[in-house]
């Protein structure tokens, strides 16, 4: 038994696929749980990862280093595989991750938008595909070194063709690693309620080169806007629609809050503004809701070269 109570019985094989801010930690965390973790990344990284393990800073579990596998690519059945790569890189990241190779893990795409899980249940199976949602700010600073600032860490698991028995032993396994773990028992619902608040706080602190604290006092009436489109949008598509509630939400945001799309304009990233922003638009259309502040977002960031 490990020092976190983790039996022979308990311990699961999981391959990270993209160690980045949210799966370097997952990873360090699953691994100090006493799990086997294979991170799959490029040469560099795995190098690194092999050579010093992760490195955790973080005020909620600790710092710590936990040591993991690495390797360029999948090389035997896992229990299950985190995808928790951005969605420009999914494409070319899933060639590390053959199906054939996977066995029966359950895929778990912890990215974001809403659109990701098709193709994927078309890669790999659509009883193995369990869409994941993670509240925390992690982040990288270099390979194999992880910064965890947010006082929390929240995964809601989910799946509509997954056996609940597979989703409730996942929830369980994340859990007991640390992050607090629970299994939403409706797919699209859990998918819409992160992309509705996501959206409209993605697009805006990235077209305006703000953070949350700017936009939401000096842009308030284009915030209010976005977030009644968003929440509109979601119920048609039979997601959660409060918007009073997200409005709150973000002003019980520190102002100096940013959005990974924003982080990822300043370092000259690629943005994941047709994960985000293009599916939004596409399921407006797709059910006949007009977005016309959401429209015009995305078509000055595309204009701006995003």
């Amino acid at each position: 038994m490990t020092a976190n109570g983790t039996t022979a019985n308990d311990r699961i094989t999981v391959a990270v696929l993209g160690p980045g801010g949210i799966g370097g930690l997952l990873a360090a965390l699953l691994s100090r749980a006493g799990h086997r973790v294979i991170c799959l990344a490029g040469d560099e990284t795995a190098k690194a990862l092999r050579t010093t393990g992760i490195r955790v800073r973080s005020g909620l579990f600790g710092d710590f280093t936990a040591e993991v596998e690495a390797d360029t690519e999948l090389r035997e059945p896992v229990d299950a595989c985190l995808i928790t790569v951005k969605a420009t890189a999914l494409d070319t990241a899933l060639t590390r991750v053959p199906p054939k190779v996977l066995g029966d893990a359950l895929v778990v795409p912890f990215l974001n938008g809403v659109e990701h899980p098709r193709p994927l249940r078309a890669r790999y199976g659509a009883d193995r595909v369990a869409p994941a949602v993670i509240r925390v700010e992690s982040t990288r600073v270099a390979a194999g070194e992880i910064q965890h600032a947010s006082p929390f860490a929240e995964i809601d698991l989910t799946g509509d063709a997954v056996p609940d028995d597979r989703l409730d032993a996942l929830a369980r396994t994340l859990g007991s690693a640390g992050p607090t773990t629970r299994v939403l028992p409706d797919e699209t619902a859990a998918l819409w309620a992160k992309m509705s608040f996501l959206a409209p706080f993605a697009l805006l602190t990235t077209r305006h080169a703000l953070p949350l604290g700017g936009v939401r006092t000096v842009h308030r009436e284009e915030l209010t806007s976005l977030v009644e489109e968003t929440a509109a949008v979601s119920r048609a598509c039979g997601g959660p629609a409060d918007p009073a509630q997200a409005l709150a939400r973000y002003d019980a945001f520190l102002p100096g809050t940013k959005s990974s799309m924003q982080r990822d304009a300043e370092a000259g990233r690629p943005l994941e503004l047709d994960a985000i922003g293009g599916a939004l638009l596409r399921a407006a259309e797709e059910h006949g809701v007009a977005t016309p502040v959401t429209a015009r977002l995305v078509g000055e960031l595309r204009e701006a070269g995003h």
